[in-house]
């Protein structure tokens, strides 16, 4: 890692905690740390799931317990167990805690502003620029990659996306029964796997590696869903992939795609994805690719 950008990483985020205020012990002038104030805040009008709360803010469960009671103490929450599930809490604001959910919100403007206002025009445009550029890059860094089992509810989820963009997209529709797919086992080791994209817990992505005895590898239903776009996720599960393939001693990869998917044929075209001839009787695909991997 270059050292120079973990000094600039460092530095900015000295800048950043200074400037926006959380070393302060009363966020925004409130009465409450950052922690609650943002927890509070992301339970929001409709209440959260605590376990999908703390999954999207990645804190530790003992720590959200500590901010919810300190909630709860002050009248602003309420946490009850669902009905169908006692282990599952729901956490929901009262009356109180959405009065103090707009006072933030009315804050956080003003910090906003605040920021904003000594700035010419130019200078504005260029900042909130960069910002959403960090805020992006950010998200992408967050996103993990895990091997799944092909039947886990989260590759199942990702699987049904995938297939419901299909038949979308396609002139023809999609009929997963008429296309080649691969069977659960060939996605299972040592036969394949199945990568699963999560992002701060949800499944946003997938694709499948087909391991063939004495052929190509063969990269199977790469999805990204549209709220996980513009996050580099699509070159990311191809990097895995490829890295995995070479792992298991194979030279190339190989894929096929329909023609609807211009964007996905422009990725694979800048990964470094070749046209070939049709190596299978795949009747969505109008393009086989191949790519050399593992530097022979």
């Amino acid at each position: 890692m270059d050292a120079a950008q973990i000094d600039q990483v460092r530095r900015f985020n000295r800048t950043v905690t200074a400037r926006v205020g959380v070393l302060h012990d009363h966020y925004l002038g409130r009465d409450r740390p950052i922690g609650e104030a943002r927890l509070l805040w992301e339970i929001g009008e409709r209440g959260q799931d605590v376990r999908r709360l703390r999954e999207r803010l990645g804190l530790d469960s003992g720590y959200v317990s500590r901010l919810l009671r300190a909630l709860e103490a002050d009248g602003l929450v309420t946490v009850e167990p669902q009905p169908e599930d006692r282990r599952v809490r729901t956490v929901r604001l009262t009356e109180a805690g959405r009065a103090e959910h707009a006072a933030l919100d009315d804050r956080s403007d003003e910090l906003a502003g605040s920021l904003l206002e000594p700035l010419n025009a130019g200078q504005r445009a260029r900042l909130v620029a960069a910002m959403a550029e960090v805020d992006r890059l950010l998200t992408a860094a967050t996103v993990t990659l895990d091997v799944v089992d092909p039947a886990h509810p989260d590759a199942q989820h990702c699987l049904k996306s995938y297939f419901t963009e299909m038949q979308q997209s396609f002139e023809t529709g999609f009929d997963p029964a008429r296309s080649l797919l691969p069977d659960a086992g060939e996605l299972r080791p040592p036969h394949g796997l199945f990568l699963v994209a999560r992002l701060h817990g949800t499944p946003v992505g997938c694709a499948g590696l087909k391991l063939p005895p004495n052929a190509p590898a063969e990269v199977k239903r790469m999805w990204v869903s549209p709220d996980a776009r513009r996050l580099g996720l699509g070159r990311r599960l191809l990097s895995e992939l490829e890295t995995r393939a070479v792992r298991y001693g194979r030279y190339a990869l190989r894929l096929d795609t329909n023609k609807a998917l211009s964007g996905a044929i422009d990725l694979y075209r800048s990964y470094g994805f070749e046209e070939v001839p049709a190596f299978n009787d795949e009747p969505y695909a109008h393009h086989w690719f191949e790519k050399r991997v593992g530097g022979e």
